[in-house]
């Protein structure tokens, strides 16, 4: 594979090797952690309000940087989020990054800790979540500069088998370099 050296490369160049990865991703998702982990959340938190949606991404936000982390520590210590680090881990580096997010927008469990904690506001979870059970959202390819990797982030909805509706949605960073 080329890769551009300079600036943004388009999801577009990967699309059809993203595409055939989203199918592998669908078959995971659909565990029965990852399923039960996104309706227990959407039910927890059913009566939030934006302002209160607001208020959990500060806090988030807040700890990213911070000494002590509850918040973040105790979404990554579900275990949905430890069955997303094995998908993570059991790639050899492809994925570098998972997180499922829930009806809200609001993250239920991730393979790392992500910058902020409602993705509601962004394509990845209104192109997909909105969009209905079959949504592909494909980010472009950037270079990641901690990784120092070309990356695209490949969004689905999550989908409950039981009645085929749309509870979440999950986000998978690739590194376009090792897909085949």
């Amino acid at each position: 594979m080329s890769f551009v050296s300079v600036g943004t490369v388009h999801a577009n160049e990967y699309e059809a090797e993203l595409k055939s990865f989203a199918e592998d991703v669908k078959g995971w998702i659909g565990d029965p952690v990852v399923i039960d982990a996104v309706k227990m959340q959407n039910e927890k938190n059913a009566s939030l309000g934006q302002a209160d949606i607001d208020e959990l991404d500060k806090q988030w936000r807040a700890e990213t940087s911070a000494a002590t982390q509850p918040m973040i520590d105790e979404v990554l210590g579900r275990d949905l989020s430890s069955f997303l680090k094995q998908k993570s881990e059991e790639s050899e580096g492809l994925i570098t990054e998972i997180f499922v997010m829930d009806n809200k927008g609001l993250n239920v469990g991730q393979s790392g800790i992500t910058s902020d904690y409602w993705q509601g506001d962004e394509a990845k979870w209104q192109e997909t979540y909105s969009a209905g059970k079959d949504a592909i959202h494909l980010g472009d390819v950037e270079l990641d500069e901690s990784t120092q990797t070309y990356q695209s982030q490949l969004s689905l909805p999550v989908v409950d088998a039981a009645d085929g509706s749309v509870i979440g949605a999950v986000t998978v960073g690739i590194n376009v370099e090792l897909l085949q």
